[in-house]
């Protein structure tokens, strides 16, 4: 006999990296690679397929105000190059690439919890 779960939001299993079926195993066995399945309750993560998602949303959530900053900094200061290297990368990095394990992990628990798939024609 399977044990029941309550259903957990996504938000709350996913950002955590935690399963989203128990919420006690972990998600991730590297910075972005998934687990092949939860250490605590032993669900199968081959039904998480986040492709590009996470990559997306930064591009448009956290990239945009890197590109800004450049900009302003390039307007107002007539920055040089190395003052940009020095001021826009670290920005960017710091802006790019923490968000992108809680975005995927938001996007496998949104999966489980939605039951998402591939479509069919009916």
């Amino acid at each position: 006999m399977e044990t029941e779960y309550p259903p957990l939001p996504p938000l709350q299993t996913g950002i955590r990296g935690r399963c989203p079926r128990c919420g006690q195993g972990h998600m991730f066995k590297g910075f972005l690679t998934l687990q092949p399945e939860c250490e605590a309750c032993g669900l199968d993560y081959s039904f998480a397929d986040p492709a590009d998602g996470p990559a997306f949303f930064v591009i448009c959530f956290a990239c945009i105000p890197s590109v800004l900053l450049g900009v302003w900094l390039e307007v107002a200061f007539t920055a040089p190059i190395w003052v940009q290297l020095l001021v826009t990368g670290p920005f960017m990095l710091a802006t790019c690439i923490p968000p992108l394990r809680p975005l995927k992990g938001w996007l496998v628990a949104s999966q489980y919890f939605y039951k998402a798939e591939e479509g069919k024609l009916a």
